[in-house]
């Protein structure tokens, strides 16, 4: 009791989902949070998907090192998708580490930290496959307007260059009923947007035999009262249907963006990372989104330099980037991941050649980008006003917070933002474009309205001096987990 833990989290969506389980059980076991290195226990929540993960892990475990030693009753714990695909290797490396866990036993870490107090002995617990949905444990939620809902963990595709099937396993889906009484749980404690998470979202369902699985379960939270925005990430195009398009046409908090990975525009690149579909399927998905939902904003995930790829393909890839003009695109330089077959292809690319590409691929996108925010200027937008963004410079005392299509938006609060009745994150506001950046939108003029809202009196609380910190009384869907759920058939490495 009385103990303290920070958590360090790095990689995608779903490792913040599983942060903030991690959070929810080590408060349930009595922790509180602190916000610096010197809590008793310090979480890393790794990702195994970008160059010299695991260089940036040990750099972090050695500065902790000395730490650990002028404190004795300090714990480190190491988990994620690293932890999943270096078990053992991490207490070889570090042997100060007390605690390594992976991504199928979140729900493990208080007994496990407990266990290496008793015996004073590292504890490696690396199950091999789900025991515990993590949306079904107790959750600290950073944000009382936002929530992550997971719907799926894992993942059947075999694309060569991802390592993501092999650390999270095989899809498994959680029932449509189990997600809609989560979702609802949050909207009932004020939140007013979710974001459903899968590796792939729009192959929900396949577990229990209904291919139309996710446009139902974009439809049904439709229904749920006071949720007021709904995003998913991410789906693949090779499942996107045209049920799911009708669905997010139809489904009014069901939010004008989509993010669909292309990865390349070369039919040979895709066909070489066994991406099941070509370039013309996926302009056609584009095509009947913007279509269905004109206004839609849809992004993207580009490698540049996979092993093989010529000037001809790079130069498909700049074409249907022209085609598709996405609002923005996050793009990468391929690198070889230890453990994916696209390791051991041939014609690995010299970084020379896919660093110039990437800055060709990076100057087109970002003139797309930039071209599409300008066309935006005049029109009102309405901004779910977030912490996470910050403001954007102190000179200019700018609040941040994202449109419907997910934009970015920095806005001027005006004086009122200093009063009580002020602006606070969780609060919507309209605001009209004066400017578009490449990256955000800028609204200096007066706020054209302002909606307080009751995740803004959360966040509010939290602020105040003696107030409840914002997420603890926000308990996600879920309760402690179940004595018959704690390790113990957990595989060890």
């Amino acid at each position: 009791m009385g103990r303290s833990y920070t958590i360090r989290t790095y990689g995608c969506q779903m490792n913040v989902h599983d942060s903030e389980r991690m959070a929810g059980l080590l408060e349930a076991a009595g922790y509180t949070k602190a916000d610096s290195e010197d809590a008793d226990v310090v979480v890393f929540n790794t990702c195994a998907v970008r160059e010299n993960a695991d260089n940036r892990l040990y750099g972090n475990l050695g500065h902790l090192r000395p730490v650990k030693t002028a404190r004795p009753g300090m714990q480190i714990a190491v988990g994620g998708c690293l932890a999943q695909k270096d078990r053992s290797e991490i207490v070889r490396r570090a042997p100060w580490v007390d605690v390594v866990f992976g991504t199928h036993n979140v729900h493990a870490l208080p007994v496990l930290l407990e266990r290496a107090r008793h015996n004073a002995t590292a504890q490696v617990e690396i199950a091999e496959s789900l025991e515990v949905f993590p949306s079904t444990l107790p959750a600290r939620r950073e944000s009382a307007y936002a929530g992550w809902v997971s719907i799926s963990v894992g993942c059947n595709n075999t694309c060569t260059f991802c390592i993501v099937p092999s650390l999270r396993g095989t899809e498994k889906d959680r029932r449509p009923g189990d997600v809609l009484a989560e979702v609802s749980s949050l909207a009932a404690d004020g939140v007013l947007e979710v974001t459903l998470l899968g590796q792939n979202v729009n192959s929900y369902g396949v577990e229990f035999g209904d291919r139309g699985a996710f446009a139902k379960l974009l439809r049904a939270c439709g229904d749920v009262k006071g949720l007021e925005r709904v995003r998913f990430t991410s789906p693949h195009p090779r499942d996107f249907t045209s049920d799911v398009i009708a669905a997010m046409a139809d489904t009014p908090n069901v939010c004008p963006q989509l993010h669909m990975p292309l990865q390349s525009g070369s039919d040979d690149v895709l066909r070489r990372m066994r991406r099941s579909y070509r370039s013309a399927r996926f302009l056609a998905i584009i095509d009947e989104v913007r279509a269905s939902i004109p206004h839609a904003a849809i992004s993207t995930d580009i490698i540049v330099g996979f092993p093989g790829e010529t000037d001809a393909d790079f130069e498909d890839t700049l074409d249907v980037v022209r085609s598709a003009r996405f609002a923005n695109a996050f793009t990468f330089q391929y690198s070889p991941r230890p453990g994916t077959p696209a390791a051991s292809l041939p014609e690995q690319l010299p970084k020379v050649v896919v660093q110039e590409r990437y800055e060709r691929l990076v100057a087109l996108q970002e003139e797309i980008s930039w071209s599409a925010n300008r066309a935006l200027e005049g029109q009102v937008v309405e901004v779910l006003v977030s912490t996470g963004e910050g403001r954007k410079d102190s000179a200019t005392q700018r609040m941040s917070g994202r449109a419907r299509d997910g934009r970015l938006v920095h806005f001027a609060p005006g004086p009122a933002a200093s009063d009580a009745g002020g602006i606070r994150p969780g609060d919507i506001v309209e605001v009209a474009v004066g400017y578009g950046a490449p990256h955000h939108l800028v609204a200096d003029g007066p706020v054209l309205s302002h909606r307080r809202t009751s995740a803004g009196d959360v966040h509010e609380m939290g602020t105040r001096p003696g107030g409840v910190p914002t997420g603890l009384g926000l308990p996600s869907f879920g309760a402690p987990v179940p004595a018959a759920a704690t390790p113990g058939c957990a595989t060890s490495a």
